[in-house]
């Protein structure tokens, strides 16, 4: 046939298919133990051209038969060979084509094929692979040798694969088994293939093979990671190996398999996971692997160092993704020390009942509502004279709360809190605890409880780091937390820390994060305010989160209002003990008109005066209400402009020297005024048009000046550093006819936004903004 097989040992594409699959096994060194300590073997990278691994493609096939006369023998020639197109597929256990006619109308198995090889053609440059199979040849003819290698390591790759499936899927030896294993591992490493299967092949072999062989030694499921350890330095466990892992980690948390092998691997999980929720079991992975880390001698000092090398030793941690696996696992882990709280409280299956499909929903039975109930007195009393028919409330205390478990229709008005309206309540106000805790407070169980500790520790060492600490308090603001966790004193009393950091931190992006996410909820200023469930001081943190809130931008009236309205006792009682900030907050609230009840406009003068501090900002309150008098009082300029380079101190001089009862167009264009000068700005009563063209002033002043200007009809912030969340307040200024906000951080989604909700407005400028 004029057939020669390219010869030659320096061809290392040629491999020979003939030497057993269970081949041999190089010895481990004398007196090392096998599995005790793991050893990373020295990985065999293939030099040369690299190929993505082929799942189908066209390429021509002829199949020639074994000859058996001499007729045969010419028809098979080369001369008379006759190739047919195909378009082949390699499945995983077959070579098959998508039109099974001609020479492939039967598929050929890879148990089939005895030997894959090149060939080489005398005088004619074609590029063909030569599969033998009992009976015959089967030909193979690509376009290129680019190609034809291709299609070799393809075959190669599915062939071998096949193979190790089903030796593996029925083992006899152990011994064996891990030989092959380590085999199977080194082709991976070794192959030319570029693919994400090449490496996640091996991977689910070796899973498949532990999850349907349970009844494995300790040190044979040491052998097996360390076997595997080389492919998981790059690829992610799938699902069964993860559990497997987590086995590992609790049965021996204190093996060196854990930190050797397993730690790579989790690394690699924070620093590229993009969504738990498509592998929660690589979060179980990293959850029970940080718990084996606090298993260990030195506890949360592992756990503290393995934090340490997560961020980096730079100031800022190179991997964004990071901050948010680490929290979730986190916030999973909390969960499940509540989840039997959580399940008797709802009646709801839990995590295991929902991945076993354990409980139907019609299994469950109906809840009991839970309502809270402000401290009281009366309530035993009122307890005692309920009627005989109606079912006993339970009542269980935990902290600051009470919670009552009654039938809503036996409901009696005088021990239920009012339901107000139909939108969904506070957090505060349904914050409730389970009827499964019948102690006065919730008990964890000592795995529970070491669990909680660890990763509330976590979360404190997260918020120690000033690049994290944003995000950190991004992720947390809206309250993940389960309602038995905060109803729970210890766990509130050990994350008062990571509030503390939040509160004490200068910037904006930190500290707003305390307040809550949207308008009627709860955030963390609620629940450790004087009050909340949360607080366990005499308003220290209270004071600390009011200081810095009102330091920042959140000197305004609805900030005010709300703490008038939910919050004066304790910032009167604070006062009282000669608090400053809730000193001036007092001030303010007067300043600003927030109290409208005489009586209790009295009481707070009264408590002002009561203080050192209180009676000299009482009185230097009094002094610039006089001085605003004088200001407001109808006469002088109409139009002001102040010269360039002015400063805040200058603009606030000059609003002190005469009244401007009259002044309607205000110029502080290409000044540096701040957003400090607000608070002058908004004593000007017939102020319509205000030109702050190339001054520093920024979003804090634009919220003061929305609740105060409302009737400003021009005003220019071109080349000024305000951005969305400042532009946004401007939707209250419905008078607005002219805005200029050129050269801004405005948004496409902002400028709609105002365009929708300013009616009056006639002139805009966004140019080189992202509106343009």
């Amino acid at each position: 046939m004029d057939l020669t097989s390219s010869s030659g040992g320096g061809d290392p594409r040629q491999i020979e298919e003939t030497k057993p699959l269970l081949g041999g096994d190089v010895p481990a060194p004398e007196g090392t133990k096998m599995g005790a300590v793991p050893c990373r073997r020295a990985l065999l990278l293939c030099n040369g051209m690299r190929y993505k691994l082929l799942q189908e493609g066209d390429i021509q096939v002829c199949v020639i038969r074994h000859p058996r006369t001499f007729l045969s023998k010419i028809l098979t020639s080369k001369f008379l060979r006759r190739w047919e197109p195909h378009h082949l597929t390699l499945a995983d256990n077959s070579l098959a084509s998508a039109t099974p006619t001609g020479y492939m109308e039967n598929s050929v198995s890879y148990s089939a094929i005895e030997d894959v090889q090149l060939l080489s053609w005398e005088n004619a440059p074609k590029y063909c692979l030569q599969l033998t199979i009992p009976g015959g040849t089967v030909l193979l003819q690509a376009a290129n040798s680019y190609l034809r290698d291709q299609w070799f390591h393809s075959l190669q790759w599915k062939k071998k694969i096949y193979k190790y499936k089903k030796v593996l899927s029925n083992p006899s030896r152990w011994e064996v088994v891990l030989k092959e294993i380590r085999t199977l591992v080194d082709m991976a490493l070794t192959s030319p293939l570029q693919d994400d299967s090449i490496n996640q092949a091996p991977l689910e072999i070796v899973s498949k093979l532990l999850s349907e062989n349970t009844n494995l030694t300790t040190q044979e499921h040491e052998n097996i990671i360390v076997a595997i350890a080389p492919l998981l330095e790059n690829n992610h466990p799938p699902p069964d190996l993860c559990e497997f892992f987590c086995k590992h980690c609790r049965e021996r948390p204190r093996s060196m398999v854990v930190i050797e092998v397993f730690t790579p691997v989790v690394q690699r999980i924070l620093k590229h996971n993009m969504d738990f929720g498509k592998c929660p079991r690589l979060r179980l992975f990293t959850q029970e692997y940080i718990l084996a880390l606090n298993e260990l001698n030195a506890g949360m000092e592992v756990v503290k160092k393995f934090i340490q090398s997560m961020h980096g030793p730079t100031g800022h941690c190179p991997h964004p993704r990071v901050l948010p696996n680490l929290v979730a696992v986190c916030l999973a882990a909390i969960y499940s020390c509540y989840e039997e709280f959580i399940n008797s409280r709802d009646n709801s299956p839990s995590l295991k009942e929902i991945r076993n499909g354990c409980q139907q929903p019609c299994d469950r039975k109906p809840t009991l509502p839970l309502r809270l109930l402000h401290p009281s007195p009366d309530l035993v009393s009122q307890e005692a004279t309920l009627s005989e028919a109606r079912l006993k409330s339970v009542v269980v205390a935990s902290s600051e709360i009470h919670v009552e478990v009654e039938p809503a229709s036996t409901a009696k008005p005088a021990l239920t809190a009012s339901a107000g309206d139909d939108n969904e309540p506070n957090l505060i106000d349904c914050l409730m605890v389970s009827p499964a805790c019948s102690t006065m407070s919730i008990e964890l169980g000592p795995q529970a409880d070491r669990t909680l500790g660890c990763y509330v520790e976590i979360l404190k060492l997260l918020s120690d780091y000033d690049d994290w600490r944003p995000s950190l308090a991004s992720l947390l603001q809206p309250i993940p937390f389960p309602k038995e966790a905060l109803a729970h004193e210890k766990f509130t009393k050990e994350l008062k820390y990571v509030i503390q950091r939040f509160a004490e931190d200068p910037r904006q992006e930190v500290h707003s994060c305390l307040l809550s996410v949207r308008a009627g909820k709860d955030g963390w200023f609620q629940l450790y305010s004087p009050g909340g469930v949360a607080c366990d001081d005499d308003g220290e943190l209270f004071a600390s989160m009011v200081h810095i809130l009102m330091g920042s931008c959140y000197k305004t009236k609805k900030f005010l209002l709300s703490l008038a309205e939910n919050k004066l006792g304790p910032c009167m009682l604070l006062a009282l003990r000669g608090n400053q900030t809730m000193v001036e907050i007092l001030c303010l609230m007067l300043e600003y008109n927030i109290i409208d009840n005489n009586d209790t406009q009295l009481q707070i003068i009264s408590t002002l005066e009561s203080t050192g501090v209180g009676k000299r900002m009482y009185e230097q309150l009094c002094d610039r209400q006089r001085e605003l008098k004088e200001l407001q009082r109808k006469g002088g300029p109409t139009r002001l402009t102040l010269p360039s380079k002015s400063t805040d101190a200058d603009l606030a001089r000059l609003l002190s020297s005469g009244s401007f009862g009259n002044l309607e167009n205000l110029s502080l264009a290409f000044t540096n005024v701040t957003s400090a000068c607000a608070e002058h700005l908004i004593k000007l009563p017939s102020l319509k048009q205000l030109n702050l063209w190339s001054t520093q002033f920024g979003d804090a002043g634009l919220r003061l000046l929305s609740e105060h200007l409302t009737m400003l009809q021009v005003l220019n912030l071109c080349e000024t550093p305000v951005t969305d969340a400042g532009l946004l307040a401007l939707s209250s200024m419905k008078s607005l006819c002219s805005l200029n906000m050129n050269s801004t951080k405005l948004s496409a989604d902002t400028y709609e936004d105002l365009k929708a909700k300013l009616p009056n407005l006639k002139e805009v400028d966004v140019r080189y903004t992202e509106a343009w």
